[in-house]
């Protein structure tokens, strides 16, 4: 459990697991109102001034059961402004409010590289993977990945004895794919295991982008080894390029449908990687909690400002179906950043508007 008292995790916790509430609009919330529980109790009126009812607040009971049960399996949570937070994490838009982990989270501070690849990855990449993995531990590097089949696995098992952080997109109790059962209990006793869904959520398709922004917002580089056009391997790629993160890739023949992925990747401007030596040249020269470039389209919102009728008109005059980023908002609509940062959070809790990937919105 994090430091702050019970019931301030509690509060914090009924926030964010409010149906409708995300990271951004978490954190928007609480630098308004000052904290989770003021924030709670504006949240009706704030979805009145959106034109909705407003979301159906967490009931406490829930997640009491839910602290219960991170305690019984011998977790804790770790909460965004907390000091042992991974601090390259920290620095993501849409950061975890809130992570549930089991080990070593010293190994977050150490320089962190991610590597991801084919689940169906060749003998060959599985292979390479593994040594890339040992021998960036040797040096010293933290791997990240994402427990999954291939290239992840051969990546958590070359980096288990020197330190390695798997992030997983289900509860921090369930085992996804059952295969990797002892490989899971294994990196949450010898490294760390991170998990943002609640225990016993069970792994959706949609829950694995979030997962994947984790992996990639851990790192300060991204390293695909085998990937198909379209893979989850290449949103991560992409996740770490739009938080300003380097991307690599490992070249692969042409006539491998497993490798056009990477190929693509190094067309497009990642970065070549033929061994360790390439990595390590690229990460040495960054503190990893330092010069990391923002993502594009970020901006300092101001302090919470009140708009008015005719505020909230132009700024939902100028949204739409397409998803628009928020400073193109501000841009035509002429109004200061934290204008119209309110209108779209009464916006948003009134279940008008969605959020999209890159800072974008639209109306549901």
């Amino acid at each position: 459990m994090s430091a702050r008292q019970p019931a301030a995790a509690t509060a914090r916790l009924r926030l964010l697991r409010t149906a409708g509430i995300g990271p951004v609009t978490y954190r928007q919330l609480v630098a308004r109102f000052g904290d989770a529980e003021s924030a709670l109790a504006a949240l009706p009126m704030l979805a009145r001034r959106g034109g909705g009812e407003g979301p159906r607040i967490a009931d406490p009971a829930l997640i009491e059961r839910e602290q219960a049960a991170v305690a019984r399996l011998g977790a804790t949570y770790l909460f965004l402004g907390d000091p042992d937070y991974p601090p390259l994490l920290a620095q993501l838009d849409d950061a975890p409010v809130a992570l549930i982990r089991r080990g070593d989270v010293g190994l977050s501070a150490r320089p962190c590289v991610a590597m991801v690849g084919a689940r169906n990855a060749s003998a060959a990449a599985c292979r390479f993977a593994r040594q890339i993995a040992h021998e960036l531990t040797q040096a010293g590097v933290t791997v990240v990945s994402g427990l999954a089949r291939g290239i992840d696995t051969a990546a958590h098992h070359g980096a288990l004895a020197g330190g390695t952080i798997g992030v997983i997109a289900c509860g921090i109790d369930v085992v996804f794919p059952p295969e990797n059962a002892g490989l899971q209990e294994a990196v949450a006793t010898q490294g760390l295991l991170l998990a943002e869904q609640p225990p016993g959520t069970e792994p959706r398709a949609r829950l694995f982008p979030y997962r994947n922004r984790i992996i990639a917002g851990l790192s300060q580089a991204t390293l695909v080894v085998e990937a198909a056009p379209r893979s989850g391997s290449l949103i991560t790629a992409r996740l770490a390029g739009e938080a300003g993160r380097d991307v690599l890739a490992v070249p692969g023949s042409p006539l491998d449908p497993r490798a056009r992925g990477c190929n693509q990747l190094i067309r497009d401007g990642a970065i070549l990687v033929q061994d360790t030596a390439d990595i390590l040249e690229q990460i040495r020269p960054i503190d990893p909690r330092a010069g990391v470039r923002m993502p594009a389209g970020r901006f300092d919102a101001g302090p919470p400002a009140d708009p008015s009728d005719r505020d909230r008109q132009v700024v939902s005059a100028l949204l739409g179906p397409v998803p628009v980023a928020i400073d193109e908002l501000v841009r035509q609509s002429g109004r200061p950043p934290a204008i119209v940062q309110t209108v779209l959070l009464e916006l948003e809790l009134a279940g008008r508007v969605e959020r999209h990937a890159g800072g974008r919105v639209a109306l549901v």
